[in-house]
């Protein structure tokens, strides 16, 4: 099925504005030709029939089966996967390059009806798995070393034994998630053809939230009271996606016998609870020393009495303004890859040749950056919308870690290579953390020294106090709905009452801020999927520690993590470096590393 590709931060001409250069686009072919093409048809066909022989031999017959078949209907699963994701991957990249064009649209939605369709015979596979004894899964494994190497898929599909339901409601959950299909996609139009009046120019959502990063400090504010305006007109929309769903998810859960809304995810990220909780409580006991530490001292550079919701994201005012255009950002992206180790920059570059990256915005398109690893054997797709910001260089390298990290990890195969969404953030987060690390060293003056640190220290706390306090925003919102439906003052009301414990004393908050949780698309495709970026975060300040202090072999065993895929747990990943995950020390050390950059800059000021 298609792994939905979330924005992971907050067109196509061939040469972009203001000065960008030609901007790559994506060349879809190596999916499919075309939405016409015979290929494309003869896969849904295959697919069709490979479902339906697949249930005639294997249902009610796992436990017949020796190590050998059992290996052999694994195969099989997998490549009904592959398949199966070859066509949506193709759906939903195409969908995503104009979310406004209603054929598009269309396409998708009946593609995902049919493999819906298809794949409902399946559902019995990891019921019945969920059924063999643990002894006989464990001697079939033991005799056939093919097999054993998916040992983490049965550890996972097993993890959800206890939350199974019967055969006969499985399926039915399974049909039902087409409903749930339908709302998200709501969402993702309804967000996508908003228009914003700023200035006497109409825009989309990305364009103006992007005037939050403006020098014009006058700019920044019209366009934060255009955005309240416009959430505020569409808020019952917003507030009835995230009833439904999140009731939705009530239902499904309490059938479960889920005990927390949460639990789902962690499974799904194969983390301990436990772990995720000492990550949020490092996190929320840092505040102070984090957030509310540096907006302060951002208050005292941009002159202000009081920080409005505005400047949070707003240059500094020495900060250097020009465009960094397109092939600018491809160097200093590729050249800090390439200096870490020439294998990481190897892999990168057919991302900007081959047509593997969307980069220019334009009118319909999804907001926001990501990369899709599609199938393991095609290879990923990278979707960014660049203006020539700073931050966009960041987000380039960001994603263009996420890039390499699935290129290696689709050595797998299609069951072990996805990775746990704690996990997926290291290769991006630290291919950003090579990239800032190369500019500081190249800084010619203590101003641009300052500039520096102080963006990276911002993207910090938009990774890891911001995600965390989205987190805890959500935890709420899931609480409350349990208890009825939640008006859109109910929604604004627990939205605010993170805001402030998060972002510090320096604020004010504008009327009409209390809506911006209206178009965080995270909440609504994927609940609590926020927190995976502080773990990353975390993990990445850990790693880089480690490598930073001239680990031997560092880029050897960093390579053999991002291999990996999905085939570890974390805490195996993380062993060859002497890093623990499970140890309550362990986020403090990444939390210290963001404190110690604004102590450097409290420093600079004298």
């Amino acid at each position: 099925m298609l792994q939905l590709p979330f924005p992971l931060r907050d067109a196509n001409a061939s040469s972009g504005p203001g000065g960008l250069g030609d901007l790559p686009e994506w060349d879809l072919s190596d999916l499919y030709p075309g939405p016409d093409a015979v290929e494309l048809k003869r896969d849904l066909d295959w697919l069709e029939q490979a479902c339906v022989s697949f249930a005639e031999d294997y249902e009610g017959k796992l436990t017949e089966l020796d190590a050998a078949g059992l290996l052999t209907c694994v195969q099989r699963n997998e490549r009904i996967n592959a398949v199966a994701g070859r066509i949506m991957s193709y759906a939903g990249l195409r969908y995503y390059q104009l979310t406004t064009d209603a054929d598009r649209a269309k396409f998708l939605s009946d593609h995902q009806e049919k493999i819906t369709n298809f794949t409902t015979p399946l559902v019995f596979f990891t019921l019945e798995i969920n059924r063999l004894d643990d002894d006989h899964l464990s001697r079939l494994l033991g005799e056939n070393a093919d097999l054993a190497r998916y040992a983490p898929v049965f550890e996972r599909i097993r993890a959800m034994k206890p939350y199974q339901l019967s055969d006969e409601l499985e399926k039915f959950m399974h049909d039902l998630g087409a409903v749930g299909d339908a709302w998200e996609k709501l969402f993702d139009e309804t967000i996508a053809g908003l228009e914003f009046d700023v200035d006497g120019e109409t825009r989309n959502i990305e364009g103006t939230l992007n005037l939050l990063t403006e020098q014009d400090r006058p700019l920044r504010e019209a366009a934060a009271r255009e955005l309240a305006d416009v959430f505020g007109a569409n808020v019952k929309t917003f507030a009835r996606v995230h009833n439904t769903l999140a009731k939705e998810k009530e239902i499904v859960d309490r059938w479960r016998g889920m005990p927390t809304p949460q639990t789902g995810r962690h499974l799904s990220n194969h983390v301990e609870p436990e772990v995720v909780d000492a990550l949020r409580s490092a996190v929320t006991a840092a505040y102070p020393r984090l957030s509310h530490r540096y907006y302060e001292l951002k208050r005292k550079w941009l002159g202000l009495d009081r920080m409005q919701v505005w400047d949070r994201n707003a240059p500094l005012p020495m900060e250097d303004t020009r465009i960094v255009g397109w092939d600018e950002a491809e160097r200093v992206v590729m050249d800090a890859y390439a200096a870490f180790d020439p294998r990481m920059a190897e892999i990168a570059q057919p991302f900007f040749s081959k047509g593997w990256i969307d980069a220019g915005v334009k009118p319909g398109k999804a907001p926001g950056a990501f990369a899709h690893p599609t199938v393991t054997d095609v290879h990923p797709y990278v979707m960014l919308n660049y203006l020539g910001k700073p931050r966009d260089v960041m987000t380039l390298a960001h994603e263009l870690g996420h890039g390499v990290h699935q290129v290696l990890a689709a050595g797998q195969g299609e069951m072990l290579s996805s990775t746990p969404l704690t996990l997926a953030e290291t290769a991006s987060v630290f291919g950003e953390m090579l990239t800032f690390r190369s500019m500081l060293e190249r800084a010619e003056t203590p101003q641009q020294r300052k500039v520096l640190l102080a963006g990276k220290v911002e993207d910090m706390i938009n990774t890891v106090v911001r995600q965390i306090a989205f987190y805890d925003f959500e935890c709420k919102l899931h609480d409350a709905r349990r208890n009825g439906e939640l008006t859109p003052d109910d929604i604004n009301a627990l939205w605010m009452s993170v805001q402030g414990e998060s972002l510090g004393p320096a604020f004010d908050f504008m009327d009409g801020y209390e809506t911006f949780w209206a178009y965080i698309p995270h909440f609504v495709h994927s609940p609590f999927y926020v927190y995976a970026y502080a773990f990353g975060d975390g993990l990445v300040n850990a790693l880089y520690s480690v490598y930073a202090d001239g680990a031997e072999g560092f880029e050897d065993k960093y390579f053999d993590m991002l291999r990996a895929g999905g085939s570890k747990h974390h805490k195996d990943l993380l062993a060859p470096f002497g890093l623990d995950a499970s140890d309550p020390t362990f986020w403090d050390k990444g939390l210290s590393m963001i404190s110690a950059m604004i102590d450097e800059l409290e420093a600079m000021e004298g």
